[in-house]
């Protein structure tokens, strides 16, 4: 049987948001919003299905790595902050439309790793070559998973479930 579940990798700056601010939301829940390259959008938008799920990678930092798994639970819906003035993510050809241009999903936080996985780790494994985050010149904040690339990642550092009590007790250093 042929899974249609997804997977992909969600990239952020961890000083803009982090898997961090996504554990403190209610539910462990938020909006992915501020998305603003079309052929991410265009994933989110048309490709992105509820349940699949979701790595999300701390970019621009010492060592960016994979922290954490989210599940998509809200499909694209409109991005409402192209259209506020105030947002960093405010783009004036939505407003001139009256609409977003723009989309936005909800992502659920439902494991950390115990450590995450660095870029240089997943660099130095042979079996995931030709991911998408390794190839040269690939910038894209949302890329696509293989299956395979998947389990191969969950298997290089154990994954913990988040749930609210640990996200009381015990913060996370990430």
């Amino acid at each position: 049987m042929v899974s249609s579940k997804k997977y992909w990798l969600m990239k952020t700056e961890p000083e803009t948001y982090s898997f961090a601010d996504l554990l403190s939301k209610p539910g462990r829940t938020d909006g992915w919003e501020g998305v603003r390259n079309y052929q991410a959008r265009n994933l989110m938008r048309d490709e992105f299905s509820y349940g699949d799920e979701v790595f999300i990678y701390h970019s621009s930092t010492a060592e960016p790595c994979i922290v954490g798994v989210a599940r998509v639970v809200r499909t694209a819906y409109p991005d409402q902050t192209a259209l506020n003035p105030k947002s960093d993510y405010f783009d004036p050809k939505s407003q001139a439309l009256g609409a977003s241009r723009w989309v936005a999903v909800e992502v659920q936080a439902i494991k950390r790793f115990h450590e995450p996985v660095s870029l240089k780790r997943l660099r130095a494994e042979a079996s995931l070559a030709s991911m998408a985050l390794l190839r040269p010149g690939q910038r894209l904040s949302i890329q696509p998973v293989s299956e395979g690339e998947w389990r191969y990642i969950c298997s290089l550092s154990p994954l913990v479930a988040c749930d609210v009590a640990e996200r009381e007790t015990a913060p996370l250093s990430l």
